[in-house]
């Protein structure tokens, strides 16, 4: 039997590559709002970016957050990204 493959995604702050439950998603839906996916299932474009303060901001310093969304991204959503990794 085969082992089971692991999915694996590449942060948007420090480009490496990591198993996929080890990123936080961050989403944009259909109707054009941003959020935090916990569940990492919304349907919507994703970008995944480490539980660490360092690679948010070199993603948004970049712009890199945005370009992968293809849209602004709201303070409200930054705010609770950056409490999110706080927290972990």
């Amino acid at each position: 039997m085969k082992p089971k493959k692991i999915p694996q995604r590449t942060c948007v702050g420090c480009r490496q590559v990591f198993s996929k439950k080890e990123l936080v998603r961050i989403v944009r839906d259909p109707e054009g709002s941003v959020d935090v996916d916990l569940t990492g299932k919304k349907s919507g474009r994703g970008v995944y970016i480490c539980p660490k303060q360092g690679c948010l901001d070199s993603a948004l310093k970049g712009g890199r957050l945005k370009t992968g969304l293809e849209t602004d991204i709201p303070a409200e959503v930054i705010a609770k990204l950056r409490e999110r990794l706080h927290s972990e």
